[in-house]
């Protein structure tokens, strides 16, 4: 259950519309995910949000698109946001992540898990060597 309403024609406010219309050119597709019609209860809210992660996650950079979903679904899992999980490991399968891999991942989210949770209770120092100053 959502805490704010879905706008029924939510494209009726120009920014919603070229917002959506930016998604939908950057995705080819003509699909517009649940999360942006509900923030498009804020067009500037809707606008600020869809600007931001299109500069990170479908602009050209040093991690290749894959990885960033990878990345995605990682903090997904850790802030336990099932919605992003589910979105981002979808997109993650399209841009060629296979059971494999993402069998890997979990194993790896999961050590990480485990092993900071370690750190954390037991406070331990951080090594000189790792400290860049």
């Amino acid at each position: 259950m959502s805490t704010v309403k879905l706008i029924e024609d939510t494209e009726k406010d120009p920014r919603v519309k070229a917002v959506f219309d930016d998604i939908r050119a950057t995705r080819k597709s003509d699909f517009i995910n649940n999360f942006w019609l509900y923030l498009a209860f804020d067009p500037q809210l809707l606008e600020e949000t869809w600007y931001g992660v299109k500069s990170v996650m479908a602009v050209p950079s040093a991690l290749d698109p894959l990885t960033k979903e990878l990345v995605y679904i990682a903090v997904s899992i850790t802030n336990s946001c099932r919605y992003c999980v589910h979105s981002h490991t979808a997109a993650a399968r399209a841009k060629g992540m296979t059971d494999d891999m993402y069998a890997d991942l979990l194993r790896v989210v999961a050590t990480a898990g485990r092993t900071n949770q370690l750190l954390n209770g037991l406070q331990v120092p951080v090594d000189r060597a790792f400290d860049l100053e």
